[in-house]
């Protein structure tokens, strides 16, 4: 290459670095001449970022400030309210803070945007009467627009959808302490938005449907209406479905589960309408004639305590099915009469003693009972067999007597051979009687004893009149069979 034409290429260079460093410095030089009167990038005042503003500026953003607020309205649009820096006398107390910390910086390293953060006391200030004035007007506090939110619940039951969540209600009531605080901070900043949902400012439900808490109470409470429990009582059934058990459903905050004593009074409705146990009844003796007797133990007698218990826990459990009660004790038939066409018939009076097989007479006989001299008189009643049993001891205050076939019936009262006597019936009892057991003739006490089980019906009554037994006389409806002598 030309040696003059290296040179001008080589001054070329030298001009372009030249221009470059002038320009350069003319760029620093600019920036410090602008850093005089403006406050540096990064710098910070009160929570205020003021970078590249002047003084001026700064005192003229405080002046024309406003706040607009985003709220949330009940039907959860948007709703936009302001607060303007005039209406709380907002403005700085003093320029001179300001004009100190803009002649402090260092402008000569203004390029490294080294602005500082600074705190003055009580510099911006503003009525504090009159933004908590202004927050208290915004719509999320108002009365007559503000909605309060509404946790999800567990509605009532129906028979179409049973037990369902209701979702909850958000509604758009502020919180008034959270929310004058956001607004203050917003203002001691000069922030010119703010979205108070953002900021946390309502007050929100606490239990939402997809709560788990919540979906699991609803969820046994549904286990519990859709159990079917049905009880048979001879012809009549009684069905217990959802429509009644959710009257028994308690729901306290997430926690499901029965209320006992309607439980039990359900049960106490089917005992009062199904136990027989200490009611009256109707017999038609084998006189022919129709008597009522009031005592005794017979009879349907329902535990419905145990019951109560019982059912509660197959409907936790979410059991359908067929259902029988606990009893203390069961009769022979649900229908009338319950003690059914299979029982020992005792007349008092006549001394003699029926026993009838699905309502065909299977055995008679005459006997001795309690002696009425001395106060032993054999109670009346329907009573069942307790048990029976085979060479047993009976026992009492002043006797201790052996039998082969007891069978009792009435407590420490039962029927049982009586082989020590020679003869049976007639007036033998009032003065020469048992201590209130049924004396029969070994013979009769032996074949009893082999039809009879526990729980056979045993009927006691006295009838006048019937001191003999008549040659011919009704039957019992139920029976075809005729009475011998």
């Amino acid at each position: 290459m030309p040696k003059r034409k290296k040179q001008k290429m080589k001054t070329a260079r030298r001009n372009v670095l030249l221009f470059l460093l002038l320009a350069a410095a003319a760029v620093y030089v600019g920036g410090v001449f602008y850093y005089h009167s403006h406050f540096l990038r990064g710098t910070v005042i009160d929570q205020i970022d003021v970078s590249n503003m002047t003084v001026q500026e700064l005192t003229e953003q405080v002046q024309n400030y406003s706040l607009q607020i985003t709220e949330r309205q009940s039907d959860g649009a948007p709703l936009a309210e302001t607060i303007a820096g005039k209406d709380i006398s907002l403005e700085y107390s003093s320029a001179e803070p300001l004009d100190e910390i803009l002649r402090q910086q260092n402008k000569w390293l203004w390029f490294l945007a080294a602005g500082e953060t600074h705190e003055t006391e009580e510099l911006l200030t503003y009525d504090n009467t009159a933004l908590e004035t202004q927050v208290c007007q915004l719509n999320g506090l108002q009365d007559d627009s503000a909605v309060s939110p509404v946790d999800a619940s567990i509605s009532e039951y129906t028979p179409e959808n049973g037990f369902q969540i209701i979702a909850e209600t958000r509604g758009n009531e502020l919180d008034y302490e959270q929310t004058l605080e956001a607004v203050s901070a917003a203002v001691e900043s000069l922030t010119e938005q703010i979205d108070l949902e953002q900021e946390g400012c309502y007050h929100e439900p606490q239990v939402t449907s997809d709560d788990e808490r919540l979906q699991a109470a609803l969820e046994k409470a549904q286990k519990y209406t859709a159990v079917t429990i049905t009880y048979t009582f001879g012809e009549n059934k009684e069905v217990l479905d959802g429509a009644t058990i959710s009257t028994w459903v308690t729901i306290d905050g997430f926690e499901t589960g029965l209320d006992q004593e309607k439980v039990e009074e359900y049960v106490a409705t089917l005992r009062k309408k199904y136990d027989t146990i200490f009611r009256s009844r109707t017999f038609k003796t084998s006189y022919g004639q129709e008597i009522t007797i009031d005592s005794g133990d017979y009879g349907w007698w329902m535990n419905y305590t145990q019951e109560a218990i019982e059912l509660a826990e197959m409907i936790e459990n979410g059991e359908s099915g067929e259902r029988t009660p606990v009893y203390y004790q069961t009769a022979a038939s649900y229908e009338t009469p319950d003690y059914g066409n299979t029982y020992v018939e005792i007349n008092l009076t006549a001394q003699h003693l029926f026993f009838y097989q699905d309502g065909t007479l299977i055995l008679e006989s005459d006997f001795v009972s309690g002696n009425a001299s001395r106060g032993y008189d054999t109670p009346d009643g329907v009573y069942s067999i307790t048990y029976k049993q085979r060479d047993a001891t009976l026992t009492g205050e002043n006797y201790e007597t052996p039998v082969s076939y007891w069978m009792p019936f009435n407590g420490n009262i039962g029927m049982h051979d009586a082989g020590w006597r020679s003869s049976f019936g007639g007036d033998i009892y009032k003065t020469n009687g048992s201590h209130g057991c049924i004396n029969l003739p070994v013979s009769v006490a032996q074949e009893l004893y082999s039809y009879v089980e526990k729980g056979t019906p045993v009927i006691c009554y006295y009838l006048p009149g019937t001191e003999t037994v008549p040659e011919e006389e009704a039957q019992p409806e139920s029976s075809s069979a005729e009475i011998s002598e």
